[in-house]
């Protein structure tokens, strides 16, 4: 029998944006239509693509990632 996981939420670029800096990462960069986000030797990259959801691997990328700071 599989468990059912809850699902994640579909995202919008400016709102994963808004978590990644209300938990306290710095926008370093950008190069093409990619934000680079640093905070403590960990780095994420957005992709920001016009009226494009980001894809749920992402998503999981940045809540987790937000999640691990917010464990310490």
């Amino acid at each position: 029998m599989r468990l059912k996981l809850p699902k994640l939420p579909r995202l919008e670029p400016k709102e994963a944006e808004a978590m990644l800096l209300k938990a306290g990462f710095k926008l370093i960069r950008s190069k093409g239509s990619h934000r680079i986000y640093l905070k403590d030797n960990k780095r994420i990259i957005i992709p920001f693509h016009a009226n494009k959801t980001l894809h749920p691997k992402i998503v999981k990328q940045v809540i987790s990632v937000i999640e691990s700071f917010s464990r310490n």
